[in-house]
């Protein structure tokens, strides 16, 4: 095998030999990468995080509690969009199972509040705002670690031999 240093100047067959080489060098750098590794960046997932951080900024601006509930009822469709496309891409990670547990926990302590204001009579009462607002910081929690599995990269960064 000769090296790609001797072929200087020459042309013809020295020509061709520093054409194999570099393209050897290529083929060795690139490797061979499997095609059917998800793109990174995820488009679906993004839009639907895009959708739920919407969802979430628009929904409970300067609202009575009770009617925030009711807006953040809807975002749940959302969050298990977002799921499903996690487990299409096996992006599920500690932190997302962590953040969408919270996320339901949440949800539950907000539902047993609403359903004490309603009895009440009081759409302002105060433990319902609170959890309200545990519940939007736990979207909140989720969003975020929606975005830091979308944008990591993908196992082994999609470069294994096929």
């Amino acid at each position: 095998m000769t090296s790609c240093s001797t072929v200087r100047g020459r042309t013809g067959r020295g020509a061709v030999r520093a054409v194999a080489c570099v393209a050897a060098l290529v083929a060795l750098a690139a490797g061979c990468r499997n095609d059917s590794a998800p793109a990174w960046g995820y488009p679906e997932l993004g839009a639907t995080v895009g959708s739920l951080s919407r969802a979430l900024e628009e929904g409970c601006a300067g609202r009575a509690p009770e009617r925030c509930a009711e807006d953040l009822d809807q975002l749940d469709a959302l969050a298990e969009r977002a799921f499903a496309e996690v487990l299409e891409h096996r992006l599920l990670d500690d932190g997302y199972v962590a953040a969408r547990n919270q996320v339901d926990r949440a949800r539950e302590i907000r539902l047993a509040a609403a359903e004490e204001a309603r009895s009440r009579r009081d759409p302002y009462y105060l433990p319902l705002g609170r959890a309200v607002a545990a519940e939007q910081l736990a979207y909140r929690h989720l969003l975020a670690a929606l975005e830091k599995v979308r944008t990591a990269p993908p196992p082994g960064d999609g470069a294994q031999p096929v």
